[in-house]
């Protein structure tokens, strides 16, 4: 399992795709998770980066949050609008667990405050960290749809569909 930074490390390609579509849906990506049937669920989410970390935080008590409780796997994509994938286009593969650290909840919701004036501090909320396992990004060029895909402990590799 890799932390986010180490992840930026060893796929930029993706990471950067996926931070600048991250960032252009500001920051909304859909996130997958698994209904207890075993059925997808897709639910909105505006996932954080914060030391070092991307993190998945939110309301507590909701669905989405019960299905990782049960099943930590997910996928997190960019939301993605435009058909032509002019921009780019990245998932994300982890796990995720919550994040029982209470100096941790508390600087992460000083900095979202910090950031961008949404205020959790002294509220409850679901907070889970993440552990991605893998990614991938796609891009149109010269008429291409080039797949950049990435697995922990390997190099990012591009598989062109023509």
């Amino acid at each position: 399992m890799t932390a986010w930074i180490d992840f930026a490390t060893q796929a930029p390609h993706i990471t950067t795709i996926f931070t600048r579509r991250h960032h252009a849906a500001g920051n909304l990506c859909l996130l997958a998770t698994l209904r207890s049937d075993g059925f997808p669920r897709i639910s909105p989410m505006e996932p954080r980066l914060f030391e070092d970390r991307l993190w998945l935080p939110g309301m507590p008590g909701t669905t989405k949050f019960a299905d990782i409780v049960r099943d930590p796997r997910f996928c997190l994509h960019t939301a993605t609008i435009d058909t032509q994938v002019t921009d780019g286009d990245a998932k994300l593969y982890g796990l995720a667990h919550d994040c029982p650290d209470d100096a941790l909840r508390q600087r992460f919701a000083a900095a979202l405050f910090d950031e961008t004036g949404f205020d959790l501090r002294g509220q409850a909320f679901a907070l889970f960290g993440t552990d991605i396992t893998g990614a991938s990004a796609v891009e149109v060029r010269d008429g291409h749809l080039d797949i950049t895909v990435w697995n922990p402990g390997g190099p990012e590799r591009v598989v062109r569909k023509h």
